[in-house]
């Protein structure tokens, strides 16, 4: 190979790398778009003659890779939790109020802690994994805990660096979240094409952005427009931000595109103001926001703060107004769920809202219909915020014309017309099938068991889990395991190569972990953080089956609801046969938590333990839950109750606290030395 192919490839990778910078982010080019790809064709041939001078972060990368077979899974390093809600002036000035207290439990006074806000994206979330400087993993935010890698698809897009800007120290490893979006003006321009080709267009630019990430063939991602917003960060190491504005002016100097709206250390008046300042630009800006989100700016005051199960305490998402519009209630139908509750569903005129067509709303229930006097071919105002499922605000009554019909909930179950009971919850009245045959409850119990984040059966949609519970297939959990190859390829739309990958399907998903088979099961107010924390609390499912009401109610953020859901789910005697009969199918569940570990007697046990800094040889996360696994109690704050803080590399004030108030503290190897002792 010529010496002067490999100068010119060198040459253009820097040039092109540093040109698309300059046109994404800066936003402001010094070449025209003609040569940009110019020169972008020319290092495509010299990279296609001569593979070994392409690099990891060479912007030929953005023209996408050849298709891949399915999505790997990737574990966060920090779990990527959701946000509480607020809707108003007054659900802030509460947020404000819990801060200030939390805080001041610290021994410490904080009169006035100050915020860093950001318009809410309605895009895609995802995390970008940069180590020394250049993106090797790109991920979903998937459950929270485990995400979908997308890295061949993120690497596409043009506003994302392949790799960091050199201006400073570049950290060993950064974890850089944002949000993927489609902005309007190229979200219109797609569809106009798809359209023009006789493809089906998409519901909304969210939609069409999530859809392009999914993509097998990273290809047709590179030919979506997306673009990327950061905000924040997960796993740090070699790198330190006393502030969110820190952080957000160190990842700008990166190379990632920050916000421009973003507002830096704000007070709590301050905060309301902007609040109203982007609900009214909400229009004019090129892209879809549903809301701010209020973040505490001081790094330090967000460990102390530290998280509920699913949400940060240190930050809020402040949803804007939900978007209204009118239309006429066609029909009120009635769904039966898996837990036999009725729901009243109006079937609507499609209204277009918010970008998205709506043609159904939910009623909850026949009290809700009463109190607002929803009839059948009422003229109806439609609410949609965010995800929320639309729902009727009221109705117009100016607008009768003698048409309406009231609606009378039946007196018994619509699918299996067997007994309705009336439950009194709260102040409403729940109508539930106590029928425990009733298919749709049969059919709603299938689909959960099977779904993505339960076994995760492909092939097993709604539609043919239907046609399965009615031909007589599926009567219970085990049966999905003892499908037969003779009686479905006898089925309508059942052909052989599509039998052949189902049954594959369910063969691979006999091996499942602990969380995943807890959440199948479809136990009352327990979701997929209440059967994460169970399982790592409890390791096996024989300690689960063996545990006291007490035991789960102690369990940090299970509540008495679940707590009593769980432990009489698992002391009935026909859920123990029901699972019985899934193991004799050959189910087993996965060693995925360390089932093995001696929890009775170890160093750690019944400790109250503290983390803090970075730790190399295992990731806190990781840390925590085999702490808890070993019977600790982890905490996120030093108090005098504190037994134990295990300290990492830049510890900070919690070390500095632990000293002062004389609690045992460990570094990382002496963490590592005892924590190999309980398992080896």
């Amino acid at each position: 190979m010529e010496k002067k192919i490999i100068i010119e490839a060198k040459r253009l990778q820097k040039e092109l790398t540093d040109h698309s910078f300059r046109y994404h982010v800066l936003d402001d080019p010094v070449i025209s778009d003609v040569e940009y790809d110019y020169m972008l064709k020319r290092l495509i041939e010299i990279e296609t003659l001569h593979p070994e001078l392409s690099i990891p972060d060479s912007p030929t990368k953005r023209v996408g890779a050849p298709a891949l077979d399915s999505f790997e899974q990737a574990v966060h390093s920090v779990p990527m939790l959701s946000l509480d809600n607020a809707f108003n002036d007054s659900d802030v000035q509460e947020f404000h109020q819990r801060i200030i207290k939390n805080l001041n439990r610290k021994e410490q006074i904080v009169k006035d802690p100050v915020y860093t806000v950001e318009p809410k994206l309605d895009g895609v979330a995802v995390e970008l994994r940069y180590e020394n400087g250049i993106l090797v993993q790109a991920t979903t935010r998937g459950d929270g805990q485990t995400g979908e890698v997308i890295t061949d698809n993120v690497r596409t897009i043009k506003t994302v660096p392949l790799k960091l800007n050199a201006t400073g120290k570049i950290p060993r490893v950064l974890e850089v979240r944002g949000e993927i979006i489609i902005k309007g003006a190229d979200f219109a321009k797609l569809n106009r094409i798809r359209e023009k080709n006789g493809e089906n267009v998409f519901a909304n630019p969210r939609n069409a952005a999530a859809g392009s990430l999914r993509q097998l063939d990273s290809k047709i991602t590179a030919s979506r427009p997306l673009n990327i917003f950061v905000y924040g960060t997960g796993l740090a190491e070699g790198i330190f931000f006393n502030s969110q504005a820190d952080m957000l002016d160190a990842l700008k100097d990166f190379g990632f595109p920050v916000n421009e709206h973003i507002q830096r250390k704000l007070s709590i008046a301050q905060v309301l103001k902007a609040y109203q300042f982007l609900e009214e630009m909400r229009e004019t800006l090129p892209y879809e926001i549903d809301g701010m989100v209020i973040k505490v700016d001081d790094m330090g005051f967000q460990q102390e703060l530290g998280n509920t199960i699913k949400s940060p305490r240190w930050a809020i998402a402040c949803k804007f107004a939900a978007i209204e519009e009118t239309t006429v209630i066609n029909d009120i139908i009635v769904q039966v769920g898996r837990t036999g509750t009725l729901t009243p569903v109006a079937i609507l005129e499609p209204v277009n809202i918010g970008g998205v067509m709506v043609s159904r709303a939910t009623l909850h229930n026949e009290d809700e219909i009463k109190r607002k006097d929803i009839r059948i071919k009422d003229h109806v105002v439609i609410i949609r915020s965010g995800d929320v499922i639309p729902k009727v605000l009221k109705t117009i009554k100016e607008k009768r014309t003698g048409i309406e019909t009231s609606f009378m909930m039946p007196e018994t179950c619509p699918v299996c017309h067997g007994k309705i009971l009336k439950e009194k919850l709260d102040r409403s009245t729940i109508n539930r099938c106590v029928n425990l045959s009733c298919r749709a409850q049969l059919k709603e119990r299938i689909r959960h068991f099977v779904s993505k984040k339960a076994f995760d059966i492909d092939g097993l949609g709604k539609k043919i889990v239907v046609q399965l519970v009615d031909e007589g297939l599926i009567n219970s959990f085990a049966d999905v395991f003892n499908l037969e190859y003779k009686k479905l390829v006898d089925l309508d739309r059942m052909a052989q190569k599509k039998v052949d990958n189902l049954l594959a399907a369910v063969d691979a998903s006999k091996k499942v972990s602990l969380k995943r088979f807890l959440y199948a099961l479809g136990i009352s107010h327990t979701g997929e953080h209440a059967a994460t924390v169970i399982s790592q609390e409890f390791v096996s499912l024989d300690n689960i089956m063996k545990a006291t009401k007490d035991q789960f109610e102690q369990i940090t953020g299970i509540g008495a609801e679940t707590a009593a859901a769980v432990y009489d789910f698992f002391k009935d005697m026909d859920h123990q046969s029901v699972i019985k009969a899934i193991f004799d199918s050959g189910v087993v569940i996965s060693a995925g938590q360390p089932a093995t570990w001696d929890v009775r007697d170890n160093y750690f046990k019944d400790k109250r333990i503290v983390l803090t800094g970075t730790l190399h040889q295992m990731p806190r996360t990781q840390a925590k839950k085999r702490l808890q696994a070993l019977g600790a109690r982890v905490t996120s704050s030093i108090s005098a109750k504190t037994d134990l803080l295990i300290a990492g590399e830049k510890a900070g004030s919690k070390l500095k606290k632990a000293h002062d108030l004389g609690v045992e503290t460990i570094d990382e190897d002496q963490f590592i030395k005892l924590f190999g002792k309980q398992h080896g």
